[in-house]
């Protein structure tokens, strides 16, 4: 009998991005399993376009929410499905609190929050071997402890090429002009964002260079998107006039995308898009952008990576000491990794 694969995802659209390298692994290892993933509702779109994945079930709660009763129905509905493992990708208790309700008998994750017993196949967490997030993930598929890095393969979402011109022409996309993606958003805080106005004076100097821009994000980004275009006619801000599908399909056809260390950094990459990312209170050497045609903008200051929502100095001179000219570079020619 067949037996199934149940994946607990990740919270952040990056790292939902990048468990697609996990799901690859799985289908290597275990070819004739379906891999379901259980996952929030923002995340179904991203699945759907990961041919690895035989179906992505909602579970409706926010980022953060606790929601017991809601993991244990999500639980029990799941009760007559055929898994023999689920994998639990977050690190906290209530995460493992779904795959414990549905009784499925192997229960995969890393040692935290007290977990015993939730999960029943507990692996320790080495960070010496496993430094990045989508290596951790990759680790969970193995059957037990790993004693180097597995390889990584590289995340590839579909995208729809009839879609794709019926968004340029829904949003008044010139098809004739080559289009540069500018990603200036990051839920994650401040300390990951590139200033405001450096994207503007960017923005301005592409389109002198012959460019259209489109600066992507969700409506939380309206604000800096009408900050960052200006009014501009070559300059379309298309931040909350998008779902996250969308964004997929306009990515795989800009010439060049420009971001933060985001979960939009990692669509870009996964579709195949040139991509230049600038790293702040982040790290490249933890969440990297999985994709050979990435140029890395890191300074590698003292005071970071400190992993901060906001500078606590202050000054955020991490991303403010990248200059307007080195990304305009890096975008025009094609300049080599750094950092």
């Amino acid at each position: 009998m067949i037996q199934d694969i149940l994946v607990v995802g990740p919270s952040w659209v990056g790292d939902m991005v990048m468990a697609q390298a996990l799901f690859m692994r799985l289908r290597q290892l275990h070819p004739q399993a379906a891999v379901d993933v259980l996952a929030p509702g923002w995340s179904l779109p991203i699945l759907a376009r990961m041919p690895e994945v035989r179906e992505g079930i909602e579970l409706p709660l926010g980022h953060g929410e606790f929601g017991f009763s809601v993991r244990r129905r999500a639980g029990l509905a799941l009760r007559g499905k055929n898994y023999a493992q689920a994998l639990v990708l977050p690190g906290s208790w209530k995460s493992a609190l779904t795959p414990y309700f549905a009784g499925i008998p192997r229960r995969t994750g890393y040692r935290r929050e007290f977990r015993y017993g939730l999960l029943n196949d507990l692996r320790r967490l080495d960070k010496t071997v496993l430094p990045t997030t989508v290596q951790q993930f990759l680790a969970l598929a193995e059957d037990g402890a790993v004693t180097q890095a597995p390889p990584i393969p590289q995340p590839r979402l579909r995208h729809d090429a009839q879609r794709i011109a019926a968004l340029r022409e829904q949003l008044g996309l010139d098809p004739r002009q080559p289009a540069v993606a500018l990603m200036p958003g990051a839920e994650y805080g401040p300390a990951k964002r590139w200033p405001p106005e450096y994207f503007a004076e960017l923005s301005g100097r592409l389109t002198g260079a012959g460019y259209q821009v489109w600066v992507l994000g969700s409506a939380k980004e309206r604000e800096l998107g009408a900050a960052i275009a200006q009014g501009r006619a070559q300059i379309h801000d298309l931040c909350g006039r998008t779902r996250l599908e969308d964004v997929v399909d306009l990515l795989a056809a800009a010439r060049t995308a420009v971001s933060n260390d985001s979960g939009l950094m990692h669509v870009a990459a996964a579709v195949g898009t040139p991509l230049v990312a600038i790293y702040g209170s982040s790290s490249p050497k933890m969440t990297p952008p999985l994709s050979p045609s990435v140029r890395l903008l890191y300074l590698g200051l003292d005071c970071s990576p400190c992993f901060e929502r906001t500078c606590p100095l202050g000054h955020l001179n991490c991303l403010r000491q990248i200059g307007v000219e080195q990304v305009l570079a890096a975008v025009l020619n094609g300049s080599p990794q750094s950092g």
